[in-house]
């Protein structure tokens, strides 16, 4: 039997960002958009072209290079001709393969929003369509508010979405704004929509999470017919978010009543990935992983010792709805360590390197792996460092330089104009191949770029090496209260050959936890540089 194609639609760069306390640098979006590209998604949607610096910065640059880039914005203002409409001109101008407009689909929003007649808003939406499709990019229309709308007025709304349809939109999407309806509301809206004349293969749903039934509004909507799910990176956006694209990803792609019927762009290989990539991003944001989310939770395959345990180690199946290397976990089990060795075990193999199950250094590597876990480090966000743990621990990694001492002070002082300004002065003393070099370094940036100069500021014969090496992101966690809290530092370093990296760093003290995580980043380039890097570069 063929499978029909669901598209999946990440919308984390521009609904997500609306999450309080979540602001992308454009270096994170560029981060997300290739991570997300490289994972299978679809559609990556971008934010809106000429809003704001970050979004005019981030259109700029190249971000994906297999899912289509999406820019969003408005459709054009009523009782403006579309060719004047500087709004429609920048989303046609931008760099974007596709554009998705925003429309009002419920009567109330265009007489109190938009202070225009819904004949002019249908005009609107047409028209914004038509001048898309005209500029060679891929039109559609998120339909805001449709579910609400169409409970309210269901003539109107069905209107705007076969006027979006009729004007040669690519996808039209259902979306339940407020997060309010319930999954038998979807499926019913859906089949009246198609019943209403546009096709099941045209249609999309972005659902919000205020009853936390957006995943389950969203393959409601795909059981109707709609062929498009928009969602977001860990279910993140406006209040309670939106749908959980990751879990979404792994219910279409393993779960035979929708894998059987469906076929999405994330490969089974690629799925293999999703834990990692949720924990990622995690880091990113600089916050802890849920431990109980669907799929890629700590917990999600965590069983206690006693009968569950027990039938688990006879048969996993017995509680357990999928096996959990397919989507990158690892089962925890108190009763035995097997699943942990099996799941280094393919992390290491990924990265090209061989051991086997019964190596004493793998146990060794297991061990401190729980240890340092224990005291704060998260690899799942950095592997790089991860990587060089390894290798360490089987003896592939060459003492490059080693770091003899360091000291950082910072100064408040006058300038010489009389202005206070603080200045944070490095010094680093390292030894290569059995000679001793100095540097110091000054910065009005803090003591962690001044160590970071000092520290590449001369290698000796490997300072040539690093001089295209750039950190891109510093971020800091503190991992329990107090004075005297443990501090978790992660880094993501890059080079000229577009290779991004995270390296991790952990201690009572800050400057150590991140001078820690900088020497593993020059380690980690210096190993790249001789092809023995493994996955970390290469994503």
């Amino acid at each position: 039997m063929t499978r029909e194609r669901i598209y999946l639609f990440d919308t984390t760069l521009r609904d997500g960002q609306q999450t309080p306390g979540i602001d992308f640098s454009v270096e994170d979006k560029i981060a997300i958009a290739r991570m997300l590209d490289d994972f299978g998604i679809d559609y990556v949607e971008g934010g809106y072209p000429g809003a704001n610096p970050t979004d005019t910065a981030f259109f700029e640059r190249k971000r994906t290079s297999n899912a289509k880039f999406v820019a969003f914005g408005m459709t054009k203002r009523a009782g403006v001709s579309v060719s004047n409409d500087p709004g429609v001109a920048a989303l046609n101008a931008s760099q974007s393969d596709a554009v998705c407009y925003v429309a009002k689909s419920w009567d109330l929003h265009v007489r109190v929003a938009l202070g225009c007649t819904n004949e002019e808003n249908l005009e609107s939406i047409r028209q914004s369509v038509e001048a898309t499709a005209a500029a060679g990019k891929e039109p559609m229309v998120d339909c805001e508010h449709f579910f609400d709308g169409y409970k309210a007025n269901p003539e109107y709304a069905l209107a705007c979405a076969r006027t979006a349809f009729d004007a040669g939109a690519r996808w039209i999407v259902l979306c339940d704004t407020n997060g309010g309806t319930q999954p038998h509301e979807v499926r019913e809206i859906v089949a009246a929509v198609i019943a209403a004349g546009v096709p099941g293969d045209r249609l999309g749903i972005h659902a919000h999470n205020d009853t936390e039934q957006a995943v389950a509004n969203s393959l409601a909507a795909v059981d109707a017919g709609v062929r498009q799910v928009q969602g977001t990176l860990n279910g993140i956006g406006e209040r309670c978010g939106n749908a959980n694209l990751v879990t979404l990803a792994a219910t279409l792609g393993l779960k035979p009543v929708w894998s059987r019927r469906f076929e999405i762009g994330i490969s089974e290989e690629k799925l293999k990935g999703l834990t990692r990539l949720s924990r990622w991003f995690d880091e990113l944001l600089n916050r802890s992983p849920a431990q109980q989310a669907p799929y890629v939770g700590l917990s999600a395959f965590a069983t206690k010792a006693g009968i569950h345990a027990s039938a688990l180690v006879k048969d996993p199946s017995t509680y357990e709805h999928v096996e959990p290397e397919k989507v990158g976990n690892v089962r925890h089990i108190m009763v035995s360590d097997q699943g942990g060795k099996s799941n280094f075990i393919n992390e290491l193999n990924r990265r090209g390197i061989s051991v086997a199950k019964d190596d004493p250094r793998l146990d060794t590597l297991v061990s401190i792996v729980k240890e340092r876990e224990a005291g704060g480090y998260a690899y799942e966000g950095a592997d790089a460092s991860f990587e060089l743990l390894a290798r360490r621990t089987l003896g592939e990694v060459p003492e490059f330089f080693e770091v003899v001492a360091f000291r950082s002070m910072v100064e408040r002082r006058h300038n010489a104009v009389g202005k206070v300004i603080t200045v944070a002065e490095a010094v680093v003393k390292v030894n290569v191949d059995g000679e001793e070099r100095m540097s110091v370094a000054e910065s009005s940036n803090g003591p962690v770029h001044a160590l970071d100069m000092a520290l590449r500021k001369d290698l000796g014969k490997y300072q040539a090496e690093i001089a295209d090496l750039e950190l891109v992101d510093y971020k800091v966690r503190i991992l329990n209260g107090g004075t005297e809290a443990i501090t978790r530092v992660l880094i993501e370093s890059s080079d000229a050959s577009g290779a991004r990296w995270w390296t991790v760093g952990v201690s009572e003290n800050i400057i150590d936890a991140s001078f820690e995580a900088l020497m593993d980043s020059i380690t980690f380039k210096l190993m790249k540089n001789r092809g023995h890097a493994g996955l970390a570069a290469a994503e």
